[in-house]
């Protein structure tokens, strides 16, 4: 039986280390993808059974993708696999090509995902009441897998409705791309797409991305949190739980990271501050956030414990490489405790 499932392309990472991309002559390769790195996070650190809804191509890529996922724990019987043509012409397999940075340069991503099998699924391929039947607990999905194409917004839109149907929590990060959308409508189209897709969700992560006319446009400042999010709960009245990561970068090496959240019950709360954080890796960071912010949910934490489970995960996985966390959930609780950096021996 699957705890969670999440629907998400799930993309190969050519990582240059320390280097750049346009000069390194090798690179370490890792998996990621902005939905998967949640259900790889809530299997690895969190101990929950995990899925991920996806489509490769069935090549050798394709192959070496599914057997990263496969090291990372994560149910594959879920994968669409769609034939190769030997070229690429139909279907491939998404490549993602990240510098970390360094000090005044800050992280670089660049993406090769056009015509990918992930952005082709179309409503239906996917029987979503069989996948749901056997007792999930919760579905998350978000901005990035729906950015893919006009065809796969729709499947973003069909996949929560039958979580709700059955009674699966659904999240939902609206985690905007500008790539994704030049050229398709471009942020207001996606703040349409969001909006329409963060209705079918109990749990917003990510919500300050909806705060202002379209995404990207709202700075929003430490003492101003809590009227965005409100204002997130104005446009979303049936969520049960906004959520946030705060973020203030000095340099890609050093970020104040912390972390916000809003429900009805509880108003505005708060998460652990952690100023003057030393990042290796950021990319992931906010996947992270939202697998240990889903984890104390489903366990029954109060509010501000599941922001603190999250913040921590999210902070921790910034101090490996790749996207996915390699954290366990002794550290993130330790971190939790305020007991983090010591040797153990």
């Amino acid at each position: 039986m699957i705890d969670v499932v999440a629907l998400g392309e799930v993309m190969l990472r050519f990582d240059p280390g320390e280097g750049r991309i346009r000069t390194t002559r090798s690179f370490q390769v890792w998996e990621g993808g902005g939905e998967y790195n949640v259900v790889r996070g809530l299997r690895r650190c969190f101990g929950l059974r995990t899925a991920v809804v996806t489509a490769l191509a069935d090549n050798a890529v394709g192959r070496l993708v599914e057997d990263l996922i496969l090291q990372g724990g994560v149910d594959t019987s879920l994968i669409r696999w769609v034939p190769d043509d030997g070229i690429g012409r139909t279907a491939r397999n998404g490549l993602n090509f990240v510098e970390r940075g360094y000090g005044i340069r800050g992280a670089l991503g660049v993406s090769d995902r056009a015509h990918t099998a992930a952005s082709q699924l179309r409503k239906g391929d996917v029987d979503w009441d069989d996948v749901f039947a056997g007792g999930v607990r919760w579905f998350h999905t978000g901005g990035i897998f729906a950015g893919l194409s006009d065809t796969t917004v729709d499947v973003a839109d069909e996949a929560p409705a039958a979580a709700r149907r059955h009674g699966v929590t659904v999240s939902y990060d609206p985690n905007y791309r500008p790539s994704l959308w030049a050229g398709r409508g471009g942020a207001d189209a996606a703040r349409e797409v969001d909006l329409r897709l963060a209705r079918h969700a109990d749990v917003v992560v990510g919500a300050l991305g909806l705060a202002g006319a379209y995404p990207g446009q709202a700075r929003v400042g430490a003492d101003e949190v809590a009227d965005a999010l409100a204002e997130v709960a104005g446009l979303l009245p049936e969520a049960r739980v906004l959520a946030t990561t705060l973020r203030e970068v000095p340099s890609a090496g050093i970020n104040d990271w912390s972390s916000a959240a809003w429900s009805p019950e509880t108003g505005f709360v708060t998460g652990p501050r952690m100023p003057g954080l030393q990042v290796l890796d950021r990319i992931g960071s906010g996947d992270g956030f939202a697998a240990g912010l889903i984890h104390g949910l489903l366990t029954g934490t109060p509010l501000d414990r599941a922001l603190a489970y999250g913040t921590a995960h999210g902070a921790l996985t910034m101090t490996t490489p790749g996207d996915v966390s390699m954290a366990t959930l002794g550290e993130v609780e330790a971190l939790m405790a305020g007991d983090a950096a010591h040797v153990r021996r």
